[in-house]
């Protein structure tokens, strides 16, 4: 992941409805939500949240699908992994910072 790329992933994220946004697509996991269900969940105004879903789609974090009528919108799991080993890449001064058993959590949906 370029260094560009991590800005404009942070900044996406630096911003309470997208961060929750985020956050109700990675739970929903690989079949998304629709902007009707996301607006209900978090109680966001329909025009609010498609001002916020369009960012987090320029920055990456989320896909956006259109099942018939219906557009569906889905979490990059794929972009936030990458995203979390950029930022812990060098934790600890370089050496692991996991017990030799343990494994970093990548998600895998």
């Amino acid at each position: 992941m370029q260094e560009t790329d991590v800005v404009r992933a942070l900044a996406a994220l630096a911003q309470e409805v997208r961060l929750r946004v985020f956050r109700a697509l990675v739970v929903a996991g690989p079949q998304g939500l629709t902007p009707g269900v996301l607006s209900e969940q978090l109680a966001v105004a329909p025009n609010t949240l498609s001002f916020h879903l369009k960012e987090l789609v320029h920055a990456g974090l989320i896909s956006q699908e259109r099942q018939g009528r219906n557009l569906v919108y889905r979490a990059a799991f794929d972009t936030m992994n990458s995203l979390l080993t950029y930022l812990s890449d060098n934790c600890c001064q370089g050496a692991s910072c996991l017990a030799p058993s343990a494994t970093a959590p990548a998600c895998q949906c």
